[in-house]
């Protein structure tokens, strides 16, 4: 079977995770979960880069952040994991769901206006499949209606919009590193910000409403609890699986958009035909070649070519069931506008595997069994 995804590791992971026991401390804010936040600092250069124990967490961390009150409400996309929403339900807030665009599938930024009333606090903008939303204008909306822009970019690890990195754009940004990502730790996740406003509280938050870093930092002589929070660290064994993929980063973004574009070029033939649809990168958005997918014109073919896939060894799942359909969504939220391209999208789309590790021969399998299902 080929496998949809697969985690990788180096001899490195290993190494690292022993000295984690080494060091004498494997819980949260050891040594790894320090190089872990150094680099996202530098390399993205932030006021703020907190290693948290997921992406849901960050998303938790943002919503406490954004001091929300019962009723109050934040508009977001309905194609997306359900933690974008949850983070903000759990925090008080209403979700409000607007459709998406139909090329890349991110929020449709021409509906969000209409979205807004006096309840509104905050944008969130998930950046599907790595690629930018239309920043530029979400920000034009927020700042005409004083709204904070939280962006979730659980699967934009290094990706930009028109210059910029995804996920430092906004007040505040999240990263994803589960394994399905492309760079991970298994579990894990990033809360990120450039807004002063948050830089310090963020860290209180994530150490449970304590000042407990500032007490390690000698800035005070004694931590007490001082504001809300929770247990947002991961351990320092995660933080060093973590820092040994961010070290070879760059030849895994290497080898994802080589897969990527062998599967892009493979499939050219096929849209030309009307058969599929392959994913639309604007000319301003970088590609990170976090997920590559194809689009069918139905539901039944869709099914049929995951079927045929299995049959073949390979799986290749779609993905979300829209959140404004599911149970919850139609208990704890409210939806904006229709939702026509969410629906259609979430019965036509299917991933096809991506990961550092897949081999020449599993690619060559993969675009050969799908060329194959439009000749039977």
């Amino acid at each position: 079977m080929i496998n949809f995804n697969v985690p990788t590791f180096t001899s490195k992971t290993t190494e690292y995770i022993i000295d984690v026991f080494k060091e004498k401390h494997a819980s949260g804010d050891g040594k790894y979960t320090k190089l872990c936040n150094q680099w996202f600092k530098k390399n993205y250069n932030l006021n703020q880069a907190l290693l948290v124990h997921s992406g849901t967490a960050a998303l938790e961390m943002a919503a406490i952040l954004s001091d929300l009150d019962a009723g109050d409400e934040v508009i977001m996309p309905s194609y997306t994991f359900c933690s974008t929403a949850n983070a903000f339900l759990l925090a008080g807030a209403t979700p409000v769901f607007i459709d998406i665009r139909p090329d890349t599938l991110n929020i449709d930024e021409t509906l969000i206006e209409q979205a807004i009333t006096n309840k509104t606090k905050a944008i969130v903008p998930v950046h599907y499949a790595g690629v930018g939303c239309e920043m530029d204008k979400i920000l034009e909306i927020a700042k005409k209606y004083n709204l904070l822009v939280i962006e979730d970019a659980a699967q934009a690890f290094d990706s930009k919009y028109k210059g910029k990195r995804l996920g430092t754009i906004g007040d505040m940004g999240c990263f994803s590193f589960h394994e399905t990502k492309n760079v991970m730790s298994g579990e894990g996740g990033l809360f990120v910000t450039n807004n002063e406003t948050f830089t310090e509280r963020s860290e209180i938050i994530r150490e449970k409403g304590t000042n407990r870093s500032k007490f390690f930092r000698g800035q005070v002589d004694k931590y007490t609890w001082v504001d809300k929070g929770s247990s947002y660290l991961p351990s320092d064994v995660i933080a060093a699986y973590l820092y040994s993929i961010l070290e070879i980063e760059q030849d895994i973004q290497e080898k994802r958009k080589y897969v990527w574009n062998l599967y892009n070029n493979a499939f050219e033939g096929l849209e030309k035909e009307g058969k599929v649809r392959r994913p639309i990168i604007p000319e301003y958005c970088t590609n990170n070649a976090h997920m590559f997918y194809l689009l069918f014109n139905d539901l039944k073919t869709r099914t049929n070519f995951i079927s045929y896939l299995k049959e073949n060894n390979i799986y290749a799942p779609f993905h979300y069931i829209p959140l404004h359909s599911s149970p919850a969504g139609s208990k704890y939220c409210k939806t904006s506008s229709k939702m026509d391209i969410t629906n259609n999208i979430s019965d036509t789309l299917v991933r096809l595997p991506l990961y550092y590790d897949i081999k020449e021969e599993e690619i060559d399998k993969i675009i050969s069994t799908v060329m194959n299902f439009w000749r039977n």
